[in-house]
This record gives C-alpha cells, structure tokens and sequence, in this order.
C-alpha cells in the first residue's frame, strides 16, 4: 500500500531528501514521548497533541511500551479488539496513504494508475474495518479522522464519475424522430381543429391508416442504452459499497440521487416534455398543446422504456451495497422526472372540454396504461407505491376526461345550429367532421370499451334519444359501450342534418341533401371499423331512407311534369282538329316550361357520389323520356301541320336525354347541347 498521488509541482523536493527529514522529525518526536512519557495513558495524550500538528505523528505510538515478553505484542486495547481486524501497524500505513491524498485534492484516485486507485479502496477498507473493530485507532479518534477524510474524497469522487462518464442522449437523432412523428397524418382527419360547421370544405382522412403510422414505433422506444459508461460502473460501485459500509449511506443517497436527478432533467428537455404548470397548459393555443401533447405521448414511452428502465438497471449495479439504499435511490433520482410527466397529464386532464382533444387525449391514455405494468416493476417494494398510486391516479383523471369530452361532443352536435344552407344541397362540413371524428374514435374502441362500460346504465333513455330510429331492443343489446354510444352520436347527428334539411324551400331539395348525407354517413360507415360495431342492422335502415328519399325526390320533382303528357283523348273524333290541336300544343308548352326549370335548377344541384347520381338520373330517364316518346308519337301531328311547330316540340327524346345528363352536376349545364327542332 505504498501507492500515492503525485506530490504538487510547488513541493517537488528529491524524495530520499523528504523521505530522510521526515525520519528525523519522526524519530525526535519519538524519542520525546518515549522519556517524557511516564505510562501508556500519557504517552497517548502527547501523541494525540502532536497529532494535532501533523497526522504523521500518529504513527510513532507503534514503539512505544513494548512488553519484554513475546506474548505481550499487543497493547492492550488491540487485545480487546476483534482478533479478524487489521493489525494497528496496517492501520497506520492506511491513515498515511488516505492523509496523503487528502494533501493533493486536485488528483483524483480514479484517473490514477490501477494500482494506486486498488491501493486506496484498500486503505479505506481497513480504515473503515479499524473504526468498526473499536481498536485502539477508533479510541484515539484517528480512525474516525481517516475515515471522515477517505468519504469526503470519494464523494467528489462519486460526483466526477458520474458526470465524467454519464452517457447523453443522442438530441439530434430524438430530435429528427419526434419532429417525423410529429408531422404524420393524424392531422388529416380535419379533428385536431376547431369544429366550424359553416367550413365549406373539411378534408377527407383514413383514420385507421393515419393511427397506425403514428404508432410506428418510436425507434427510441425500447432502445436500452447505457446511462454511464460500462467501465465506470465498477468503479462507482466500489465507492457506494464503502459509503455505504462506512456509515455515510445519506452522504450516498444525496450525491448520487442530486446528479442522476439533474441528468434525467436534461433528457426530458431533450425529448421535448416540458415542465408546465395547469395553468401555462390551459393557456396554450391548442395547435401548440396538441404538439405538446403528441410529444409527452412519445416521451412517456421512451423515458420507462429507456431511461427509467436504465435507471433502475444502474441503481442495481452500482447499489449493490443495499436492497433498501438501491429502492431509495432509484424512486429519489427519478421522482422529479415522474412528476413532471404526472403533472402534464394532470394539466391536460382538468383543461376546458372541448371535441376537438378527446383523441390526443386518448393517446395520452394509451400510452400510461400501457406503460404503467412496467413501471410497477420498476418502482416495487414500499417506496415505489406512491408513485405508482400518483400515475393511476392520473390515469383515471385522463379517462374521465375523455369520458367529459364526449358528452360536450355530444352536446355540441345538439345545439349546432348553423342557418346557412349548402346550396347546391351537397353534403354538409358537419357530416364530414362527424364521420371522421367518429371513425377515430373506433381506432380506440378496445380502450372505450373499457371506459364506457362504467356509463353503460346511463344509457337507458337510448331509445328515447334515438327518435325511435333503432327500437330494435335486441339490436340495441348486441352492441358494445361503444356501439350505444355511436348509435346515440350519430343519432344526434341525423337530427341535425333532419333540421338543417328544412332550410330548403324546394322539397326535392330537402330530398337531394338528405340523399347525399345518408349515404355519406352509409359510405364512412362501411368503409371502417364503424360497420363491425353498428352492424348490417343499422346501415340497411339508412339505405331504405335513401330509396325512400330517392322516390320523394321523383315525385316531388316529376309528377307535375309528367302530368303534361297524360293522354286525355286530345285526338277523338269527338274533339275538333283546331281545338285538339290548341291543347296540345299547350301541353308541349307547359312541358317545356316546366322541364327547362328543373333543368336550370337542378344541373346547379350536386350529387358527388357517381354512383347515387347515376341512378337519380336512370330513374328520372325512366319515368320522362317513355311518356315524352308516347305522347310526342300520338300527339305529334296534331303540331307538326303549324308552321311555328319547333315553338311547342323543342326536343326530341334524344335531346332530353343528353339533358337529364347534365343534373346534379354541380355546374351550368351545357348549354350546346344539339337539339333538333322540329
């Protein structure tokens, strides 16, 4: 145990000219004691005092008052001493060696050759051996001074450790991650802003598509990766394990808990979690909050997966010393971190309800319970218990939350009350916006399943909400929490779109609008998992509201125009030419009045989907163009004599049926189209 640290360039003397004077000064200090000292008791008051000059002075007691009999070797405190304890005269080379370094405290023992860190673990051990064995070093206090000294110097060496060799987070490469994630298309689906029922133009999304490709996974999600650098746990191991034996276990726990805590800090800063109280949250606009939100989702999972679970694998390597030290380390370094995670969610949780959150939200959610089984492996035993009790807690104020923006979705499908009509009777941003929502919602169905479940009995008054749309009580047992809660939105919904329908003079109109949102609605549905949970039940029922629209339409739209081609006996004998003739070629007029009207209206309508639009106008062709054919072939003479014949007969049944082409188009329909006068 001869190692020591390089002496300081301001005392750089020849060492055999050091090592001499020092032999002299120890050898007249010797010889001092030894005449003046009258029994042991005295001489260890005179060595205590000149300790008190210089801790080298100690180390001449080793002589003094030796029995002449072999037997007698020891003094009679070492005698009394644990018999497995470090001889007196190890203890003194060790107190020299720890008084040495404690003579150069800008050397550090662990950037020191190996042997010399070796030797020093090992001057502490039996200093720290000597303290506990009560040998004559622990009376005189000289042990308790090594030791005091050794802990201060491995303290500082604990800190330069594990800031020297903590590993950083890679934040550029999290950096790049996040901010992809952030940019995926959850964004799409038009639910991540306000609902403004007047927007004439709500994007179209894939839900389920947009969902899965922002759970791809965060490739910093399970990556486990070294906290501090493998070849300094060793070493930080071999210091905590002396701190710990030597009574300084607190000492310890601050030192080591204080810089994991500050690290874990940085890495939170990195990641993008920001430490926010409720009310900077509730300030936020929500486009920055839903960013915050999307980045808190992504960081919970990489702090328990990465940094926790490190954490708690490096509180196991380098605490060894103590099952109880290792738990109160690991729950005091990480603490902060949880907290600041909790309070987030807390903030989010307590936040004005508004639609537009409920899948961020969800998110979050997901995110917690997923990773909360985790974490009670992670934070066991009874320090842990808390924290784990404070993270279901928040869970369930996040569930509750999505519970309370539901019902506010609810009520705002209920008291929107937009007045302005969609001209061309297409389908409303309200649909749109609905459809979307709702085809989110079923991405978390398993979650909402579970939420809702608690709330199934408040939906007794189901039926009674629904208008008596879906009666069927045992379809209505069929469905899961979700389903009635779905069942009860959309009926919501078809009440309003039932409401904004009447803003419309003209009833075929009304027919057209309810059209084009009925099978929207039927489209969304069947498109998603929104089928799976409503069932064939529900979208055969709004299929049979389509035909039933379809055939309003016709009637409403065409009987009047079809009445001008019944056949009432114009051409009889009993009827004369001149009078026969006048009333046909009134009827042909009132027909083409009447035809020329709907043409300028309904080519403005619009129908998007190609498929509704092309069996209005198959069935519209099917009603007209036959009685036009009939009527124009019987009738037809009776005008075609008249020299002003193509006033009355503008079209012939080709010419109506490019034009029954251009309905619903949306546009002016097109005006050169041929027609055949005759």
């Amino acid at each position: 145990m001869s190692a020591s640290p390089p002496p300081p360039e301001e005392d750089a003397v020849p060492l055999a000219v050091a090592v001499a004077g020092n032999d002299r000064v120890l050898a007249a200090a010797h010889h001092i004691v030894k005449s003046l000292a009258t029994s042991k008791n005295a001489a260890d008051d005179m060595i205590r005092i000149l300790s008190g000059f210089d801790y080298r002075f100690s180390n001449i007691t080793s002589d003094l008052f030796h029995s002449t009999s072999p037997s007698r070797s020891r003094s009679p405190s070492d005698a009394d001493a644990d018999p497995e304890a470090p001889s007196l005269a190890d203890f003194d080379e060790a107190a020299r060696l720890i008084h040495l370094w404690d003579t150069t405290p800008e050397a550090l023992v662990f950037e020191a050759p190996e042997d010399d860190a070796a030797n020093y673990l090992a001057a502490v051990d039996v200093a720290v051996d000597h303290l506990a064995a009560g040998g004559a070093a622990a009376a005189s206090g000289r042990a308790g001074v090594a030791v005091q000294l050794a802990m201060a110097r491995l303290e500082d060496e604990l800190r330069h450790l594990m800031l020297h060799h903590a590993v950083p987070l890679d934040a550029s490469g999290l950096y790049c991650s996040l901010r992809r994630l952030s940019l995926e298309s959850m964004d799409d689906l038009d639910t991540s802003s306000e609902f403004d029922p007047t927007t004439p133009h709500s994007q179209e999304g894939a839900p389920d598509t947009a969902r899965s490709a922002s759970l791809v996974g965060n490739p910093f999600d399970d990556q486990l990766f070294d906290l501090v650098r493998p070849d300094a746990v060793d070493e930080l191991r071999a210091i905590a394990e002396r701190m710990g034996r030597a009574g300084y276990a607190s000492e310890l726990v601050q030192v080591y808990c204080g810089i994991r805590r500050d690290l874990l800090d940085e890495c939170l800063t990195v990641l993008g979690v920001e430490r926010l109280s409720i009310d900077e949250v509730q300030r936020v606009e929500w486009k920055q909050l839903n960013d915050k939100m999307k980045k808190w989702v992504h960081g919970v999972k990489t702090v328990v997966r990465s940094l926790l679970t490190g954490e708690r694998r490096l509180c196991d390597q380098v605490l060894a010393v103590s099952d109880e030290l290792r738990d109160e380390c690991f729950v005091e370094s990480t603490k902060v971190c949880i907290m600041q995670i909790l309070n987030f969610g807390d903030a989010v949780a307590v936040c004005p309800r508004s639609p537009e959150k409920v899948s961020r939200i969800l998110d979050m959610y997901e995110a917690l319970a997923e990773v909360i089984p985790e974490l009670k492996e992670l934070y066991y035993g009874t320090p842990g218990d808390d924290v784990i009790c404070d993270l279901e807690g928040v869970l369930g104020r996040l569930g509750d939350a999505v519970k309370g923006n539901l019902l506010e979705f609810g009520k705002v499908l209920q008291q929107e009350s937009s007045r302005r009509p969609m001209m061309a009777g297409e389908i409303h941003p309200i649909t749109r916006y609905v459809m979307n929502y709702l085809r989110l919602l079923v991405v978390y169905s398993d979650t909402l399943d579970k939420l809702l479940d608690e709330d199934a009995a408040g939906d007794a008054d189901h039926n009674a909400s629904n208008g008596g749309a879906d009666d069927d009580e045992e379809y209505l047992q069929s469905l899961t929490p979700l389903g009635h809660r779905l069942v009860k939105l959309m009926s919501y919904l078809e009440a309003n779109l039932e409401e904004k329908s009447k803003l419309y003079e003209d009833g075929a109109l009304q027919c057209i609008f309810s059209m084009n949102n009925t099978l929207y609605i039927v489209q969304k549905v069947k498109d998603s998992e929104l089928r799976r949970i409503l069932g064939d039940h529900w979208t055969r029922r709004r299929r049979g509201k389509i035909r039933q629209n379809s055939k309003s339409y016709l009637r409403i739209s065409w009987t009047k125009v079809l009445s001008y081609l019944k056949d009432d006996g114009h051409g009889s004998g009993s009827v004369s030419l001149g009078n026969s003739s006048s009333r046909v070629k009134e009827k042909f007029k009132n027909f083409n009045f009447a035809f020329d009207e709907i043409y300028r209206s309904q080519t403005l309508w619009k129908v998007p989907d190609p498929q509704l639009r092309e069996e209005l106008k198959i069935s519209i062709s099917e009603n007209v163009i036959p009685a036009y054919r009939a009527f124009l072939g019987r009738y037809g003479s009776l005008v075609d004599n008249g020299r002003s014949s193509g006033k009355y007969i503008k079209y012939t049944p080709e010419d109506l049926e490019n034009q029954l082409s251009d309905l619903f188009e949306g546009s002016l329909g097109s005006a050169n189209h041929s027609r055949r006068r005759l």
